[in-house]
């Protein structure tokens, strides 16, 4: 006896596994795709320590006349510097000195609050950390390479090409400030 044996040449069942397997390919294709690309876009987002910080509050009343704090601001120090008579009138004095990168006091401090100084403590020549009161102006120096600031923390001497930053700020009170 003879088996028949049919076999269909119109390619129906063929196709359709065929198209089945082209189609299932290509959406593991774009899932794996999405899978390698999902790193690289949630890199470009900020980190949740810098969100948390994208702002701060500081209070004020923290620092005496004479003194200065220093704040943690996206993980850069900030002096809070509470300025005596004596280095408001200097650094309005030197208002009208030479100075590389020429900037008032007034321009550098909040009206009414004159003697609060809010800066980035980071050196505008390679980001080192000045120190205050060892400079030859009254203000902060930097060890590093040699920069002087006044206290208005504007350069006045050095490799620095600009004053140390002031950073965005505002007073909530006039105890309470927000940084950023």
């Amino acid at each position: 006896m003879a088996e028949s044996v049919v076999t269909d040449n119109g390619e129906g069942g063929d196709a359709s596994r065929r198209d089945f397997i082209h189609i299932a390919a290509g959406a593991a294709a774009v899932g794996a795709g999405a899978m390698l690309a999902w790193p690289l876009i949630n890199s470009m987002n900020p980190a949740a320590d810098t969100l948390a910080l994208a702002s701060i509050e500081f209070d004020m009343t923290k620092v005496q006349e004479g003194q200065q704090v220093v704040v943690k601001w996206q993980g850069k120090p900030v002096f809070v510097r509470y300025r005596t008579p004596a280095e408001i009138a200097a650094a309005r004095a030197d208002d009208r000195a030479g100075l590389p990168d020429p900037q008032t006091d007034a321009e550098r401090v909040k009206e009414g609050h004159q003697q609060y100084l809010v800066l980035l403590g980071n050196c505008t020549h390679l980001g080192c950390i000045p120190t205050f009161g060892t400079g030859d102006f009254g203000g902060w120096f930097c060890p590093c390479h040699g920069s002087h600031y006044d206290t208005s923390g504007r350069i006045r001497k050095g490799p620095a090409p600009k004053n140390l930053v002031v950073p965005e700020y505002a007073y909530l009170s006039d105890t309470r400030i927000k940084i950023g």
